[in-house]
């Protein structure tokens, strides 16, 4: 992890997507727009930074699908796979967001986690996938982390 990765990343959100997925791109897009507080910044699984903090838990294989950090570089630092990620990215939001947050977590967990590994198993076929991590527009690119141009 760069100085400036972990300068950006310290005590927010770090939200490891896969980066050629289109759907997994267009749930980052969505949090851009509505994450007003900035409390997100975001990796893709497939870089080095996303790799790395895979490994500080143990997780050593891709992922399939999303994995969010909350108060990243911290003593209180924790790691959310599948629905939670999900769950909780959209807490960190405002409302109505965090709302729908909350209401996704109350759902029972199996359920959340079949639904899940429905749309992870279809993504790429139903929603396509990139040759490369497609970039935001310019003034969002510093929150996105681990790819360079």
């Amino acid at each position: 992890m760069t100085e400036p990765e972990h300068a950006e990343i310290e005590g927010r959100a770090l939200l490891l997507y896969d980066g050629v997925c289109a759907l997994c791109n267009g749930v980052v897009q969505f949090l851009l727009e509505h994450d007003h507080r900035e409390r997100l910044r975001y990796a893709p699984l497939q870089s080095a930074l996303g790799r790395e903090v895979l490994g500080r838990f143990g997780i050593h294989s891709f992922p399939d699908g999303v994995v969010l950090l909350t108060d990243a570089l911290r003593p209180q630092e924790r790691l959310y796979q599948r629905s939670d990620a999900v769950a909780a990215a959209l807490m960190l939001l405002s409302s109505p967001w965090r709302l729908l947050g909350r209401l996704v977590s109350l759902v029972p967990r199996p359920v959340r986690e079949f639904g899940y590994g429905v749309i992870a198993r279809l993504r790429y076929r139903i929603f396509g996938r990139y040759d490369t991590c497609p970039l935001p527009p310019l003034e969002q690119r510093r929150k996105l982390l681990g790819v360079y141009e």
